[in-house]
């Protein structure tokens, strides 16, 4: 590889993801920080370190102008964003194409198709892949809104145009539901995004929540790394994923990789994304939307298919091309991942920051942890919750569930509420066992 040395322009456990994955390509990693977390540990694992701002994300994590500042003063000749924050930016990738540095992920214009929940509906549509019923286009009176639902049918759900993480959502099953959700669902997306475009869709009624991995390179090679379950939610959020989903077989999984694969390179799309879709009772599948990042949950896909999808995100980027072709993926036994945030789940997941008193890793044959905590790190308020991706694989899913199990009662995190205790139930629960789940599993535990 040409390019010597990487910046991360992110923090936490996938900062050192991304680190590991560098040192393994031979590549010098350059970590960029907030003032309050000069001591975390992505700082230290990194051949460099620069502050870049106060804990304010504004101010730092999202702070373009400092991060390229801090890429330039370094020789930093490409940066990874990781997920969150600036990943699915259209106008940082932009920035860091002006300046000559190399963006690790997708093209801007992939980034801002796929980011505009509309356009990319439409995207797909023109391509041939199925969308859930609703809108053609953004909504923007009451009256646009009925005339819709006269032709799909109450329930429906409103959405955010530019949304995600569950902002900007609101499900109407009737007249008055609808008035209401309409106005605060605009509200909400202008808040949170600074768009307050809204379209409609019917709501599929415990729908399970099915994406698939995709690799595509600069050259048209475009693969699919089988499907994930991510139907295990709190407030449209993820909890738990796992690869193979139980509720897909071997028909409906060559289906829904061929489809993935049609929507990845109908675009051109360069990097590793995800396709997801909502699954029916029916076990029909409706395209929903496309990442355009590396996902929290992409080990789950690591370990069944023995493919480090970070660096081979890496090396798409640098130009080199895929020697994997679809015939050599395969699917290697189970895994999955719970997600380990630092929130109460008796108290409607309010997060919960503090200090770590004292921590133990779990261990064992295919148990992995990623983490960026230790003993004595206090856990800022400022960023997200999470702190930590318990993954466990096993030869069947049986064997997954019971390696997460012990593996569950293996770790150890004091001084904070967590939500391992939560996971527990989850490994007992006989609908979770059975592989009968939906994105309204929590709320019915």
């Amino acid at each position: 590889m040409k390019i010597g040395k990487i910046l991360i322009a992110n923090r936490g456990e996938i900062a050192i993801r991304i680190i590991r994955a560098a040192k393994e390509l031979k590549l010098k990693t350059v970590a960029v920080y907030s003032e309050i977390d000069s001591n975390a540990l992505h700082t230290r694992l990194a051949d460099e370190a620069v502050c870049i701002g106060p804990p304010q994300s504004k101010d730092s994590y999202l702070n373009i102008t400092r991060i390229i500042s801090a890429a330039e003063i370094t020789g930093a000749k490409a940066i990874h964003p990781g997920y969150g924050f600036l990943a699915e930016n259209p106008e940082f990738a932009e920035i860091c194409e002006s300046c000559a540095i190399t963006f690790i992920g997708p093209k801007p214009n992939h980034i801002r198709t796929m980011g505009d929940k509309i356009q990319a509906k439409s995207t797909m549509a023109k391509a041939g892949i199925p969308g859930i019923p609703g809108s053609d286009g953004a909504i923007e009176t009451l009256k646009e809104t009925k005339d819709v639902i006269k032709k799909i049918g109450y329930p429906v759900i409103l959405k955010a145009a530019s949304g995600g993480g569950g902002k900007g959502m609101r499900i109407a099953r009737n007249n008055e539901e609808l008035e209401s959700g309409f106005r605060i669902a605009q509200a909400e997306a202008k808040a949170a995004f600074g768009d307050n475009r809204i379209y409609i869709e019917k709501f599929i009624v415990k729908p399970r929540h099915i994406e698939v991995q995709i690799l595509g390179d600069s050259f048209g090679n475009v693969i699919a790394l089988g499907e994930r379950e991510c139907s295990i939610q709190r407030r449209h959020q993820k909890l738990l994923e796992e690869s193979p989903s139980p509720g897909v077989d071997k028909k409906l999984r060559k289906k829904l990789l061929k489809t993935a694969i049609k929507a990845a390179q109908n675009i051109n799309y360069q990097s590793a994304g995800t396709i997801e879709f909502l699954m029916d009772a029916n076990k029909n599948c409706y395209f929903m939307e496309m990442n355009t990042r590396i996902q929290v949950e992409h080990p789950v896909t690591e370990l069944v298919t023995g493919i480090d999808i970070l660096k081979k995100q890496i090396k798409i980027a640098f130009g080199e091309k895929l020697l994997i072709k679809q015939d050599d993926v395969s699917l290697t036994g189970n895994a999955i991942e719970c997600r380990i945030n630092a929130e109460d789940p008796n108290r409607n997941f309010v997060p919960m920051p503090g200090k770590i008193t004292f921590f133990h890793m779990p261990q064992g044959l295919g148990v992995r942890f990623d983490t960026h905590i230790f003993a004595g790190y206090t856990i800022p308020s400022y960023y997200d919750s999470l702190i930590g991706k318990l993954i466990c694989h096993g030869n069947s899913r049986q064997e997954a569930i019971a390696r997460m199990k012990h593996a569950l009662e293996e770790i150890v995190i004091e001084g904070i509420p967590t939500t391992i205790p939560l996971h527990q139930k989850i490994m007992d629960n006989k609908k979770f066992i059975a592989g009968n789940i939906s994105t309204h599993f929590i709320e019915e535990m």
